[in-house]
């Protein structure tokens, strides 16, 4: 079973690379405004899970510079999502806000539309 998921991660993660997604194009004023935003955002993710695969296509579609932190490699990022988010689930965006709360998001299809929404708009 172990080869089985390693062959099919390893698919993957060849198809992403080939049919990676072209990256909004903005005015460096606006990228810089949306850098700064996405630096209060981060994605616990596992590298060759289908699920954050759309998710981390979705950020560079929209240019977003958002952290990514592997939780089956990182102990520390494992650590951190159980600890915050409250279960060992990816993928799954920490997001602190203005007043510094920290909100913790799963579902990729949750995610998209919660950067779609919050990036488009500021684009």
């Amino acid at each position: 079973m172990s080869i089985i998921h390693k062959l099919l991660g390893a698919i993957i993660l060849l198809i992403d690379w080939l049919t990676t997604p072209k990256s909004v194009r903005r005015s460096d004023h606006q990228q810089t405004a949306i850098n700064e935003q996405a630096k209060a955002l981060t994605l616990y993710q596992y590298k060759a899970c289908p699920f954050c695969v759309k998710v981390r296509r979705s950020m560079k579609r929209h240019a977003l510079p958002i952290e990514t932190r592997d939780a089956k490699r990182s102990e520390t990022a494992k650590h951190e999502l159980v600890n915050g988010g409250g279960k060992l689930k990816v993928p799954c965006l920490k997001i602190i806000d203005s007043s510094g709360d920290v909100n913790w998001m799963y579902e990729s299809k949750a995610i998209i539309r919660y950067l779609e929404e919050r990036f488009t708009q500021a684009a």
